[in-house]
């Protein structure tokens, strides 16, 4: 490819609303180009990756004997009614009528497409298991997209779907796919990069894992223990929590004021937040009449993924404006109401001395007895771990790391066969759901990944196995006959073997160096006046920026080493 007629420029500066330093360099490199909030065009250079990526993953899949399809974007309503999904997600799905005012969506995943397309096909035990997926564009109203490629609106994601008679069978097919997902993304050049627990969100099923890229910029917290290994995404990482005894003193009601946060009260009655009971209320959604209260210690912070787990619901936070429930002042004291559902995390089990509202203006309640003077039975972990809690495997000291979602699978179980009426024939005659498994990967996620991953200083730093180009041939002066017919002459015969991206701009030493280096192609080979005097080439490796002068003659032999040597790597 000669640079001169590659599409897309590069540049000096990014745009002031890229923050990240991988959605700074895809814009500067030249590789993306945004046309909406969360809607961006990949250049010729992100095409090439994803398309190697996307390579990479299909020998992957279809090494564990995956068959790819492509399910269609657009899906009739009907569908999605059968699995619940249409009411139950929220506006991030895309909603719209055809001409002829049937109901239609755009596709966001592809559950049910694969069991609509595998009903009646997938018939019988001896087919199974099976495993199919696709490679597709999906569409997704994301409220907040953020940092270039990582969080988008329109993205494309390889997703694959297995069907299964049993548990077993699933779970054996599931630890295949994890292996495989660690090939991938080791294959893609990616280094720091963990698998965790994970919740299964609104995909559903039982059990699940998210593979993570670590990174200060990732959106996601990951909870970690160093001593044991224990890994799990804040959705449904655990800790061991410690009793929350104070002096049990009796009962008292005390006023407090215009002290209504946990800060104000603990500054008024000069305690610690430990000491306290925060209330945090949600309503259910599609429920009018319930009001959730969630009561933990005060130091600690509503875990909503697990309390929507263990209520079996969807939920968001109340506006306590027109309710009975004084904001400030609610208090775990006399609430007995069959409107209200009450939730009791663990940190407050067995917990005495406490401080809690008591459900009226300007006054709390001290010397609490959870056991005494409540009516709580039963506590459940609904909260977030924080640094430095002890593991609930080991007892170690945990920490806390950031990261971005780059794959995720999950066990599905029959939520969408049994719900769409697919069954299959056992060897007895009888039928059964099949058992399915759910395995994601974010292309352009991907990309971005790679490049906040590898970068540094000066730009993008490519591993071989997904470099737009593996060589950047770099002539300085053009001018000089010499080094232009080198120059068409090399470009000529290393592009019969490698991809050559050819600078054949008429343009400073200084601009092509810099924008081979922002660039991040891994190769860099350069012609000059000079080298030429010499019948040498100079070779540059991005990543290291070893320099390695060699003969013309054999510059290919030596190319043919370095690039077996990194491709290697991967």
């Amino acid at each position: 490819m000669r640079i001169t007629k590659l599409v897309g420029e590069r540049l000096k500066e990014a745009p002031s609303d890229a923050q990240v330093k991988s959605h700074i360099l895809l814009i500067r490199a030249g590789f993306i180009k945004q046309v909406g909030n969360g809607i961006y065009t990949l250049l010729p250079p992100a095409q090439r990756i994803s398309k190697k990526i996307q390579q990479i993953i299909r020998e992957e899949m279809d090494a564990l004997d995956g068959q790819e399809v492509l399910f269609p974007v657009v899906m009739p309503k009907e569908m999605w009614e059968k699995s619940g999904r249409y009411y139950s997600i929220g506006e991030e799905m895309v909603r719209f009528k055809d001409r002829a005012n049937r109901d239609m969506l755009l596709g966001m995943t592809h559950e049910e497409a694969a069991v609509s397309t595998c009903q009646n096909i997938v018939k019988s035990y001896d087919q199974l298991p099976c495993m199919v997926y696709q490679i597709q564009t999906k569409f997704r109203d994301e409220a907040r997209p953020r940092a270039g490629l990582i969080r988008v609106k329109e993205f494309t994601m390889k997703d694959a779907y297995s069907f299964h008679t049993s548990d077993e069978d699933l779970e054996n097919y599931y630890n295949k796919v994890y292996e495989g997902y660690n090939k991938i993304f080791s294959r893609v050049g990616m280094k720091n990069f963990i698998s965790v627990k994970s919740d299964t969100g609104m995909m559903g099923g039982k059990y699940a894992h998210e593979f993570m890229l670590l990174t200060d910029i990732g959106e996601d917290s990951i909870v970690i223990c160093d001593h044991c290994g224990y890994k799990a995404n804040m959705e449904v990482a655990t800790s061991t929590q410690s009793q929350t005894n104070f002096d049990d003193a009796p009962m008292a009601e005390v006023y407090t004021g215009k002290a209504k946060s946990i800060d104000e009260v603990c500054a008024f009655l000069n305690i610690s937040p430990k000491q306290t009971i925060k209330a945090v209320c949600y309503c259910i959604v599609g429920d009018n009449k319930h009001t959730v209260i969630a009561f933990t210690r005060g130091d600690r912070e509503i875990n909503e993924a697990k309390l929507k787990r263990l209520l079996g619901k969807d939920i968001a936070v109340k506006d306590l404006d027109e309710s009975s429930l004084v904001k400030g002042n609610i208090g775990c004291v006399g609430l007995e109401n069959d409107d209200f559902i009450i939730v009791y995390d663990s940190s407050l089990k067995n917990a005495c001395g406490m401080v809690t509202g008591a459900n009226k203006e300007d006054y709390h309640i001290t010397g609490l007895n959870i056991n005494r003077d409540t009516n709580a039975k039963e506590f459940f972990d609904i909260t977030k771990v924080s640094e430095g809690e002890s593991c609930s495997i080991c007892g170690k000291p945990l920490s806390i790391k950031r990261g971005i979602e780059i794959g995720n699978i999950f066990q599905l179980g029959t939520k969408y066969t049994k719900s769409m009426g697919m069954t299959i024939t056992m060897p007895d005659g009888s039928q059964m759901y099949p058992i399915m498994g759910c395995y994601g990967i974010g292309v352009g996620r991907c990309i971005a990944s790679i490049a906040e991953e590898c970068s540094d200083a000066k730009g993008l730093v490519w591993p071989m196995s997904v470099a737009p180009w593996h060589i950047y041939l770099c002539p300085l002066r053009n001018d000089d006959e010499n080094v232009n017919q080198t120059a068409e002459e090399l470009y000529t015969s290393l592009s019969k073997k490698y991809e050559v991206l050819y600078d054949d701009r008429k343009c400073s030493a200084g601009i092509k160096l810099t924008d081979s280096e922002l660039m991040g192609i891994p190769v860099r080979v350069v012609i000059s006046p000079r080298s030429l005097a010499a019948n040498q080439a100079e070779i540059t490796l991005r990543e290291s920026g070893e320099k390695i002068m060699t003969d013309l003659s054999t510059l290919e032999q030596t190319l043919d080493k370095i690039i077996k040597e990194a491709s290697c790597k991967n």
